[in-house]
């Protein structure tokens, strides 16, 4: 069962979902430093990171329809949509940019996410995934959504993306700060960012991973399989054939 997204949005209008916003949409703000007329995309809960990307040709945001979508923006022609978790209403290679964030941890079939997510990536499209880090902080505690599903080492998100031949280029890690909204963690999150980055990049509460839609796959070349062929029925000579015994002949090699 998803988180549901009133949940969501009141995490991300809280003091402590601002900052968690932020510096997460820092990291992604980096990768795609110009969207200018690329079609982007988000599924999962996306409308926080979403906002920052004002140059492109079109945005959309994907819900999942167990979670539920708030109209968004709020001022403007609604460009938010309920979807179910690996069939989108995309055509093939649509999507230059696809962000997911909170859509992959309680996803009911991974892989059948990934394969959705190549399939609507042009063929130069980027995917940015963000998830809950199993080793860090934010995953061990349920009172925010980045505590809620199944959270990911690296090499288990890498070897999902690849089976879904989507190639990983770009890791990186956020919130190292505690996942607590106290006025005075919320001063100091600045502090643990940049210490955390620096000195334990491995304990990050999220992973952050970008990837590219690859077009053919490697195939490891076959083992030459062994072949038995049949032999031909011996015959022993008359002349060596006696009753209640018989002689053995060495049967020849095959070919």
């Amino acid at each position: 069962m998803r988180t549901d997204i009133l949940d969501l949005h009141r995490f991300y209008q809280s003091p402590l979902g601002e900052v968690a916003a932020r510096f997460v949409g820092a990291h992604i703000r980096s990768a795609w430093t110009s969207t200018d007329r690329l079609r982007l995309a988000g599924f999962g809960y996306t409308e926080p990171y979403l906002t920052a990307f004002q140059d492109t040709e079109r945005t959309i945001a994907l819900a999942p329809a167990a979670q539920g979508v708030i109209r968004w923006p709020a001022q403007s022609p609604n460009r938010a949509t309920l979807v179910e978790d690996h069939h989108w209403p995309l055509a093939d290679a649509s999507i230059d940019r696809l962000l997911i964030v909170h859509g992959l941890e309680e996803a009911s079939h991974p892989r059948g996410l990934m394969r959705e997510i190549w399939r609507v990536l042009a063929d130069d499209g980027k995917a940015i995934i963000v998830v809950s880090h199993r080793r860090g902080f934010w995953s061990t505690v349920d009172t925010t959504p980045f505590g809620a599903g199944r959270p990911y080492l690296r090499g288990q998100l890498v070897r999902l993306l690849s089976d879904a031949m989507l190639e990983p280029t770009n890791f990186t890690s956020a919130l190292f700060f505690p996942p607590s909204g106290a006025r005075y963690i919320l001063r100091a999150s600045r502090a643990w960012e940049r210490a955390g980055a620096r000195l334990w990049p491995w304990l990050g509460g999220v992973l952050l991973i970008e990837a590219e839609k690859t077009m053919a796959r490697v195939v490891a070349r076959p083992l030459r399989a062994r072949v038995h062929l049949p032999l031909p029925a011996q015959t022993l000579p008359a002349s060596s054939t006696r009753t209640g015994a018989s002689r053995h002949r060495q049967l020849p090699k095959a070919p």
